[in-house]
C-alpha cells in the first residue's frame, strides 16, 4: 500500500482510475464533479490533500473541452488546498495533434466570393466564377499593395489593385436625363453615388441595414447585400502567402502549468517533441510493450510465426513507431506512402494555385499471403487504417490486424471498421471503450455472425489494459524512483 498519496478521478475515465487504485492498494479520494445551471464546471474535493502527493486522472477522449476545464479547475483546487505536489495523469493528451498546421503551408486560407443573384434572377457572372469569370479565389488576407515586381490583375485573383478598378470603371454605363454616356462621364451629368458607379463592389461593401431577418441571405456574412448566396466552400491555399492557424497545443501546455500542475504523465504523444512545450517534467510512457506482447503471444502463434507476418506503418509519420516494434521482434517491415501530387499551373496563368489531385496510397514491401499488422498511435475517424487495410487486402494480404494505442473512434468510426477489410482492431483503454465494444457487438448480433460454438462474434475490437502501466509509473514517481524500466519492452 502506498502512503501519503491521493488519487482523484475526473469524469472522463473513472474505470481506469479504479484499476489504478486496485494496483496501488488505495481507495480513490472523494471528489464531487457537477455543473452549475449556466454550464460552468463545479469541483468539490471531499478528502484532505494538505501536504499530499495528488495524482489526477483525466483522459482526453469524449467531451474534450469539458474534461480539460474540469482538470484545470481540479488542479487549481488542489494547489489552493495546500497539496505538496500535483501530477496530471493524461492517458490521452488533449490537443496534442494541434502542434501541426492542419492546412497546406503554401498560402493563406481562401474563400470563394459569395454568389449574387440580381433582380433579373440571373447569377452574377463575376460572383459565379470568382473574379473576372476565371474561377479564381479571393484571399481574405490579401494585402492591398502587391509585392515588388508583381503586377496586380484580375488573372492573379486580386480585387484591390488600381488596374482592376480602372478596368471596372472604364466599362461602366451611367444613365441620366439627356441620355447614356459610356466610358467618359458627361460633365453635365450629376455626380453619381458610389454604389451606382461601383456596381461590381456592391456585393462586397453594401449592408442590409433596413432589411428584415427573413430577407437576409443564408450565408456566413449575414449583413452583406449579396442577394441569395451559395454556402461558403472550403479554404484553398494561395501560393506565396503564409496562413495563420491557431496551434492550441502550446496553449494547453501553458494552461496546465498556470493552473498549478507540477508533473505530467501521459502515453504515446502524437509528437514526442511536444514535451518541449512544457516548463515542468513530462513522462511520456509507451504503449509499445503492450502491443509487442500481444503480437508475440496472440498473433504470431496463430499465423505461423514471424516469417508469415509483417509489421506495416499506415503512413510515413508513424514509420519510426512501427519499426521499433519490428526490430524488437525481428520481423519484416512495410510502409504505406500517401502521395498527394499537384497539377502544374496553367500556361495561361503561370502564377495560379496548382490543383491538388486526390491522395493515392502506395505500398512499399511484400505482404502477399502474409498477415499484415498495422501499427498506429491514434484512431479517430479510422479513415487511415481502413483505407490501409483495403490496400493491403488488394495487395494479397491474408489477414489484417490494426494495433492502436488510443482508440477514440469518433462519429461512425465503429461502423466504418465493421464494414472494412480489417479482421481485428486492438486498442488500449486509454480512453473508455465500453461503448465501442457494445456497438460492435450490436453490429455482430444484427448480422447474425457466430463462431463455431454458436456465440455471437463481436470480437473484432479487443481492448488491452493500461491501468497497470500507469499505476507503476505513479508509484515510482511518488517514491522518486526511475521509470526507465517502463520504457524497456525487450
Amino acid at each position: 500500500m502506498v502512503r501519503n498519496i491521493v488519487l482523484l478521478s475526473g469524469s472522463s475515465h473513472p474505470q481506469l482510475t479504479e484499476t489504478i487504485c486496485t494496483h496501488l492498494g488505495i481507495p480513490p479520494a472523494k471528489i464531487h464533479l457537477s455543473k452549475f445551471s449556466v454550464g460552468e464546471t463545479r469541483v468539490e474535493i471531499g478528502d484532505s490533500v494538505r501536504e499530499k502527493d495528488v495524482f489526477i486522472v483525466q483522459s482526453g477522449g469524449g467531451k474534450v473541452n469539458d474534461h480539460l476545464m474540469e482538470l484545470l479547475i481540479t488542479i487549481s483546487a488542489c494547489k489552493t488546498a495546500s497539496a505538496r505536489k500535483v501530477t496530471a495523469v493524461l492517458p490521452l493528451f488533449p490537443y496534442s495533434r494541434q502542434s501541426d498546421l492542419p492546412y497546406n503551408k503554401a498560402g493563406a486560407p481562401l474563400a470563394r466570393l459569395p454568389t449574387r443573384i440580381g433582380s433579373s434572377g440571373e447569377v452574377d457572372g463575376a460572383a459565379r466564377n470568382g473574379l473576372g469569370g476565371s474561377g479564381q479565389y479571393a484571399s481574405d488576407s490579401r494585402p492591398t499593395t502587391p509585392h515588388p515586381g508583381q503586377a496586380e490583375s484580375v488573372e492573379m485573383g486580386g480585387s484591390n489593385g488600381a488596374n482592376h478598378l480602372s478596368k471596372r470603371l472604364n466599362g461602366l454605363s451611367i444613365g441620366h436625363k439627356s441620355g447614356t454616356v459610356n466610358g467618359d462621364v458627361d460633365p453635365r451629368a450629376p455626380i453619381p453615388r458610389r454604389k451606382d458607379t461601383l456596381d461590381s463592389v456592391q456585393s462586397d461593401a453594401s449592408y442590409l441595414d433596413d432589411a428584415s431577418p427573413s430577407q437576409r441571405p443564408p450565408t456566413s456574412y449575414p449583413n452583406l447585400n449579396t442577394g441569395i448566396t451559395a454556402p461558403p466552400v472550403d479554404f484553398k491555399p494561395q501560393r506565396g502567402y503564409k496562413q495563420w492557424v491557431a496551434q492550441a497545443g502550446t496553449l494547453v501546455a501553458d494552461l496546465l502549468t498556470c493552473a498549478g500542475a507540477d508533473h505530467i504523465i501521459t502515453m504515446d504523444l502524437h509528437d514526442p517533441q511536444y514535451q518541449g512545450f512544457f516548463d515542468i517534467p513530462v513522462d511520456n510512457l509507451y504503449g509499445r510493450h503492450l502491443l509487442r506482447k500481444y503480437i508475440q503471444h496472440q498473433i504470431l502463434p496463430k499465423h505461423g510465426g514471424k516469417e508469415n507476418c509483417v509489421i506495416v506503418s499506415p503512413d510515413a509519420g508513424g514509420a519510426k513507431r512501427a519499426t521499433n516494434i519490428a526490430d524488437a521482434l525481428g520481423m519484416d517491415f512495410a510502409l504505406i506512402h500517401k502521395e498527394r501530387r499537384q497539377n502544374p499551373p496553367t500556361t495561361t496563368n503561370p502564377r495560379s494555385t496548382p490543383h491538388q489531385q486526390p491522395a493515392s496510397m502506395l505500398l512499399v514491401g511484400a505482404v502477399a499471403n502474409r498477415t499484415a499488422i498495422l501499427i498506429d498511435d491514434l484512431a479517430d475517424t479510422s479513415n487511415t487504417i481502413t483505407r490501409a487495410a483495403k490496400l493491403l487486402k488488394k495487395s494479397g494480404a491474408a489477414t489484417v490486424y490494426a494495433l492502436v494505442t488510443h482508440g477514440v473512434f469518433s462519429g461512425d468510426a465503429v461502423e466504418r471498421i465493421w464494414a472494412s477489410a480489417l479482421d481485428k482492431v486492438v486498442v488500449t483503454n486509454s480512453v473508455p471503450q465500453e461503448e465501442h465494444v457494445r456497438r460492435m457487438e450490436e453490429l455482430a448480433r444484427s448480422e447474425g455472425r457466430r463462431d463455431g460454438e454458436g456465440n455471437v462474434m463481436g470480437g473484432k475490437l479487443e481492448v488491452l489494459e493500461v491501468g497497470g502501466v500507469f499505476a507503476e509509473a505513479i508509484r515510482r514517481v511518488h517514491h522518486g524512483e526511475s521509470i526507465s524500466v517502463l520504457f524497456q519492452y525487450d
